[in-house]
C-alpha cells in the first residue's frame, strides 16, 4: 500500500515536472526612429537610427547579449528613390545597451543602426521618401534571438 502511494506521488511529480514551463529569455515591443530627415544635398551621409526592444529574464542566470546586427528592407517609396522596393541593407554588427540582463528582471535594450542617405538639394526637385522595415537580430547566452520592429523607419529626402 505505501509503496503503491509513493509510486502515484511520484508519477504526479513527474506529471508536474514536464508539464510546466521553464524559465525563458525573451524578446517583445521593438520599435526603430519613425523618421529622418535627409540635409539637402547629402550624398551618402551617415546617420543613426536608434531601436529600442524589451528584454524579460525569467531564467536563475543573467543573460549577456553576444552581439547585434540589423537589416533594413525598403518595404515602400513614394517618389523617386535610388533603390526599389525590397532592396536589403545589411547594417552589420550594431552597438547594444546594456549588454546583460540580470536573471529574474526586465530591461529595455537600446540598438544603434549605422545608416546612410542621399539628397538632392532642398528645393531643386520634389520630395521623396523609403520607408524601411528593420529587422534586429541578437546572439545571447541564451541562444539567438530575431524581431521585427513594430513600426518602420523612413527616409525623408528632398
Amino acid at each position: 500500500m505505501l509503496r503503491r502511494f509513493a509510486a502515484a506521488l511520484a508519477a504526479a511529480w513527474f506529471m508536474a515536472a514536464c508539464s510546466s514551463s521553464s524559465p525563458t529569455f525573451s524578446l517583445s515591443g521593438a520599435t526603430v526612429d519613425p523618421t529622418y530627415r535627409c540635409p539637402g544635398g547629402a550624398s551618402n551621409a551617415p546617420y543613426d537610427v536608434h531601436a529600442t526592444i524589451k528584454a524579460r529574464n525569467d531564467t536563475s542566470k543573467a543573460v549577456t547579449i553576444q552581439s547585434a546586427t540589423a537589416e533594413m528592407v525598403l518595404a515602400a517609396i513614394k517618389g523617386k528613390w535610388l533603390e526599389p522596393v525590397g532592396d536589403r541593407y545589411d547594417a552589420g554588427s550594431v552597438a547594444v545597451s546594456p549588454t546583460r540582463v540580470a536573471a529574474g528582471s526586465s530591461a529595455t535594450l537600446t540598438l544603434t543602426i549605422p545608416s546612410a542617405c542621399t539628397s538632392g538639394p532642398h528645393g531643386s526637385t520634389t520630395s521623396s521618401s523609403g520607408s524601411y522595415q528593420v529587422k534586429l537580430h541578437l546572439v545571447t547566452s541564451a541562444g539567438a534571438f530575431s524581431i521585427d520592429a513594430s513600426n518602420r523607419h523612413e527616409i525623408l529626402a528632398a
